[in-house]
């Protein structure tokens, strides 16, 4: 590791020594955070215009989310599925409401719901659709970020995801994300499921064509092929929704939630959707040692009562409306992807590099990270307010202008 500011020389031995270089952070050594703002080591503050890739919806430390882990990890903090805990019931209530959905099935990341998905689409094709052992496939879209787990990576078209890392799981067919005409064509008797974000956020948050979504209902629907939602991102108000695909008056079969339903306090994650599908699974089929634990479940529950009356879905949606205005007038980016408070900016390779605008943007207090070389992805914590919003939108421009020269 080369030397950073705020880690000691025995630090970076340390983790030069024992940590694995999967990630290469910007040079910022965060200790403390609250609301929309973090503080390093040295108490320089910093305007949080990632949270956490929206784990942190609600911000640092958000009071009632804090609460809510306090009170639980003073009673009971695991049990194991071997046994019935208090919380569990409670939370899948919460989280079947709050979606408009039949089932939950708890797990811990986003990447262990999509896996559980893809399982239970596979085995409700054998079951209930008839499909022959062995021969269900999932049409998935190009461009997708699903987690990164092998099955996962297998499907993806990301070469630094995939590449060095196979054999992979057969049983996908990947087509053109936004392209209908491509899915439908993709469609088999033997397909069980079609996997999609309802907006790309690892890609550069690319957001479908108009009435592509309904497109993609109506397909699956006339196929009997069940449509699987990747809201981790995009869901629990971060689109301006509960569910993105509400903007598009879409309903899923399955959805896979995950990020922001922990709170930024602990990993939480689930499939929640249709019974009939979710019910496929038998005892000791499926299963988490920490997926629906009680210490998930306080604060899962917790997440759920904030989002209840809409007043963060609300701010999502004005403060993207105001971002987005700003955005769109900043000279030096070429594009502004947006839908609620979460927008990709592709920056003009005139101006740089995605990594080095958020280089300079660290070290003028605000924190977001790139993409694909050229963007930068914007999502502050739905508390943000309207004069961060201008904090963060003015730094961005006078980063932008110093680096035009």
């Amino acid at each position: 590791m080369t030397a950073v500011e705020g880690l000691t020389d025995a630090q970076i031995a340390l983790s030069d020594r024992y940590g694995v270089a999967t990630y290469e952070p910007l040079p910022v050594v965060l200790s403390e955070g609250r609301g929309a703002w973090v503080t390093d080591v040295d108490g320089n503050r910093y305007l949080d215009a990632l949270a956490g890739y929206s784990a942190l919806n609600f911000g640092h430390r958000h009071p009632a989310l804090v609460a809510a882990a306090h009170r639980q990890l003073d009673t009971l903090t695991l049990t194991a599925r071997a046994f019935h805990n208090d919380r569990l019931p409670g939370f899948q209530r919460d989280l079947a409401e709050l979606t408009g959905t039949d089932a939950v099935l708890p797990m811990n990341t986003g990447a262990e719901a999509v896996e559980s998905a893809i399982k239970v689409a596979r085995a409700w094709g054998y079951r209930v659709r008839g499909v022959p052992d062995g021969r269900a496939r999932i049409v998935v879209a190009g461009g997708n970020f699903h987690g990164r787990t092998t099955t996962v990576v297998g499907f993806s078209d990301d070469r630094s995801a995939r590449e060095g890392f196979g054999p992979f799981a057969p049983g996908f067919d990947r087509v053109p994300f936004g392209d209908a005409g491509a899915l439908a064509a993709a469609l088999t008797d033997d397909t069980v499921a079609v996997l999609i974000e309802p907006v790309q956020g690892e890609a550069g948050v690319i957001v479908p064509p108009g009435g592509y979504l309904a497109q993609v209902r109506r397909l699956t629907a006339q196929r009997d092929v069940l449509l699987i939602c990747d809201e981790i991102q995009c869901g629990l108000g971060r689109a301006g929704a509960t569910l993105c695909t509400e903007l598009s008056g879409v309903r899923a079969d399955l959805y896979t939630l995950g990020k922001a339903l922990g709170g930024g306090i602990v990993p939480v994650s689930a499939v929640v959707g249709r019974r009939d599908v979710l019910g496929v699974l038998r005892p000791g089929e499926h299963g988490s040692t920490f997926g629906g634990n009680p210490l998930a479940c306080a604060v899962g529950s917790a997440v759920c009562g904030l989002l209840a009356d809409g007043s963060f879905q609300e701010l999502a949606r004005a403060h993207g409306a105001h971002l987005g205005e700003r955005l769109r007038a900043l000279p030096g980016l070429t594009a502004v992807r947006g839908i609620g408070l979460w927008f990709g900016c592709d920056v003009d390779p005139a101006v740089g590099t995605g990594r080095e605008v958020c280089v300079e943007l660290a070290r003028r207090g605000v924190l977001a990270k790139e993409t694909h070389g050229a963007t930068v992805r914007l999502a502050p914590p739905l508390v943000i307010t309207h004069d961060e919003i201008d904090l963060l939108a003015d730094t961005l421009r006078a980063v932008l202008r110093d680096l035009s020269g």
